[in-house]
């Protein structure tokens, strides 16, 4: 099984990629294909990304029974911890849409 999700990337990607695997969700692709061809998809996919951004998800033989690849600036990140992948989540920067104060009447 291989996921593959797409952020701020062209159309034309997503139409070529359409092709291969199927679109549940705008941006977000799934299908099952051998080793050979997901490779070949990743490396369309970043090559065809421009300033997008990639993350697939994949089967293979460890603890966790998926690897992750990224490619540019993704909004979530992978982090390797002991040997396993977890997603970072950034905290919202002040003013950037964050979390604001909202002063309560006395």
């Amino acid at each position: 099984m291989v996921v593959l999700i797409l952020e701020r990337v062209p159309a034309s990607l997503r139409g070529e990629l359409s092709r291969w695997m199927i679109e549940p969700k705008a941006g977000v692709f799934v299908g099952s294909m051998s080793g050979m061809v997901r490779d070949k998809l990743w490396e369309m996919a970043a090559r065809g990304a421009g300033s997008g951004a990639a993350l697939m998800l994949h089967t293979t033989n460890n603890e966790q029974g998926f690897a992750v690849r990224f490619w540019g600036a993704t909004s979530r990140q992978p982090v390797d911890f002991e040997g396993l992948t977890l997603i970072n989540i950034p905290s919202p920067t002040p003013g950037k849409g964050g979390r604001r104060r909202v002063k309560q009447a006395s």
